[in-house]
């Protein structure tokens, strides 16, 4: 699902910078990535979280992809050439990802899950091409947060099938992601780190 012009705003704001820079500080002392690791960032955006990932974590492959063509094209003008010349950035949608089965060593996700209707789906996709204890770093938001009286008539999300931190952690043992660590508020979202097989 695309975003409206209230979660462009949201996302698009030097707090959101701040506030990923802090999660991906937060997520690297979870957990770490080898010289070589081949990385996907899914849901982009402008590419600010993609540049952050890229210089903390230092993948010598970084993919990062969005279902907007506007937000990659925005991502093309944010971002310097240098970074932007490490970073191969794609529209894509992630029940569908381009890659062959155990490619990625590391899958990052930024509140994107709680955008797709069918959300386990997705889990179950980014198992499949992240290799056996690849890593899946995610940031995601509960109902409460973006479905409440006054966000869920200026935020565009699916209506059913949501999940708190019960379904998200039960799904993310169904896909073989079970949770290594994480940092959670039960009403309002998880930060933490997932491994494929663990």
């Amino acid at each position: 699902m695309k975003l409206n012009w209230a979660e462009r705003c949201a996302v698009n704001n030097p707090l959101r910078v701040i506030q990923q820079r802090i999660e991906i500080r937060l997520l690297k002392r979870m957990a770490t990535l080898g010289a070589r690791s081949h990385v996907l960032e899914v849901g982009c955006g402008r590419g600010a979280g993609a540049e952050l990932v890229f210089k903390e974590f230092q993948p010598a492959l970084f993919h990062a992809s969005d279902l907007d063509l506007e937000m990659i094209q925005r991502a093309q003008r944010y971002l310097s050439q240098e970074v932007r010349s490490k970073i191969f950035f794609y529209v894509g949608d992630v029940l569908t990802l381009p890659y062959r089965e155990a490619f990625m060593d590391a899958v990052f996700v930024f509140g994107v899950l709680h955008h797709i209707e069918d959300w386990a789906k997705s889990l179950a996709e980014i198992a499949r091409v992240l290799k056996r204890g690849g890593l899946f770093f995610f940031e995601e938001l509960y109902p409460s947060l973006y479905q409440n009286f006054i966000t869920k008539h200026l935020l565009l999300h699916p209506r059913h099938n949501r999940f708190y931190s019960s379904e998200l952690r039960e799904a993310l043992k169904q896909a073989d992601l079970p949770i290594k660590e994480a940092l959670e508020c039960k009403r309002l979202g998880i930060l933490g780190v997932s491994v494929k097989g663990g």
